[in-house]
Order: structure tokens, then sequence, then C-alpha cells
């Protein structure tokens, strides 16, 4: 079950993330990001893409563009229509600013049970959130603040990131061909505190820090290199098509 407080914590992050933009220069807003291809600005603009993609589905604002029109993929269709509306930075963080409280009030408003369709799989409004969440945590983390040097520390909001990886296993099996099995997942929150998600008796496991596991789970960190241990049979395989993408 998704976490009730997801919505509120999305806001927080949000929050969080305007605290670090508000403090960019004009130069920053240009610089490459960690995300292949993108300045800051065009980060900034695809969550902003997004998130009036968010008010829309929920009703709570105009129409936005059908995303399969831009590319036969969905991150085909994100670069191309970060493309096709490059502006300048600071109206690109108006923008954002706008969107993410739209959607954040649309998020508010709608009816929790209700599913609603986002790209290319329904979502009740916990779960979309839930990937909203995710979605700024990354980008903001790890595309914005290392290659500006910037600080972003994990926060107790990861919980909902870890979850939503942890959730999402099953999907990652079959779509990686494997067997879709059950998985602990037993880490260390940002302030030494346990996050556990699954059966403990589960005899797949992955165990280490939550922060690595998000990592991981954001495609931003090899299996390898992240210091989370597994154990049985598919412990390793779990780890290795780790996702921080909503199932349906």
């Amino acid at each position: 079950m998704t976490p009730p407080d997801v919505i509120e914590d999305l806001a927080a992050e949000q929050d969080h993330v305007e605290a670090l933009l508000s403090k960019l220069s004009p130069a920053d807003w240009l610089t490459p990001s960690a995300a292949a291809g993108w300045t800051i600005a065009d980060v900034v603009l695809h969550l902003a893409q997004t998130e009036e993609g968010v008010a829309a589905t929920l009703g709570a604002g105009p129409p936005t563009v059908r995303w399969g029109d831009y590319g036969s993929t969905v991150d085909e269709a994100m670069a191309a229509m970060v493309r096709s509306q490059r502006a300048e930075p600071a109206e690109v963080f108006e923008r954002w600013r706008a969107a993410r409280r739209a959607s954040v009030a649309a998020l508010r408003a709608a009816d929790p049970q209700r599913p609603v369709q986002w790209v290319a799989a329904p979502l009740k409004p916990p779960a979309l959130a839930t990937t909203r969440l995710a979605e700024h945590w990354a980008h903001a983390a790890l595309d914005i603040a290392p290659p500006l040097g910037l600080d972003y520390p994990d926060t107790a909001r990861l919980r909902h990131v870890a979850w939503l990886a942890h959730r999402t296993l099953p999907y990652a099996f079959r779509v990686a061909g494997h067997p879709v099995v059950e998985v602990f997942c037993d880490l260390t929150a940002p302030d030494g505190s346990a996050w556990r998600f699954g059966d403990p008796a589960a005899e797949n496991v992955i165990s280490g820090s939550a922060g690595a596991f998000c990592r991981v789970g954001a495609q931003r960190l090899a299996p390898s290199a992240s210091g989370l241990q597994t154990k049985g049979a598919y412990g390793e395989v779990a780890l290795n098509v780790l996702r921080n993408y909503a199932s349906t």
C-alpha cells in the first residue's frame, strides 16, 4: 500500500528542488546536467512538461500533447518534447513552479482510489505522486546538483522511492524475462533506521544503504559499485533489474 503521506512529501521534495533552483545563476542553468544531452534548464523543462501532464490527466489543466506523437518510446518522446519547447531559464523556472503547484493541487483533490492513465499504464493518484517524487529526487539529486557541486542530502522522503522500487520488482522481473520471485529488502535509511519491504522469510534478499538502493533503481549507480549485498538465487538478479518506475 502506498504510504498515505506521499502527496505531502512530494510537495516537500519539490520545495527542496525549488530552493536549489532559486540559487542558480544564469550560467548555471546552461551548464550540462548529468542527463546526457540536457542542460540544467532542459531537465527543469522536462519536469515542467511532465507536471503539466499530471494536472491534465487529473482534469485540472488544459490537455497536453500526446507523448506518443513525439517518439516511439517514452525516452524518445520526452527528449523530443524538450527540444521543441526550449526557452530562457527564467521562463522555464516559472513554468515549472506553476506546473508543480497545479500538479500537487490536482493530486490532493483527486479520488485516491480512482486510477488515471499515465504514460502507458493506469495509476492511482498516490502511486502517481510517488513516481513524481522519485523523478524530482532523481533529477535534482543526481542530474542537477552534482555537476554544479551543490549538496542535495538524502532525506526520509527516499522511503517512497525505495518502496516504489520494491513494489515494481515483479514488473521488472517480467520485462527482463525472469520468474517473479519474492524479494525482501532490508535497507538502512539516511538517519540510520531500518526500512524493510517484503517478506522477511523470503529466500532472496537485498540489503544495505537505502540511498544506494534508490540510485541503482534510478539507473544512476551500477549495482556492482553500490555496496549493496544480495542473498538467494535471484537476489543479484533483483538488484540488476531494479527500477524506480511505477507498476500498474
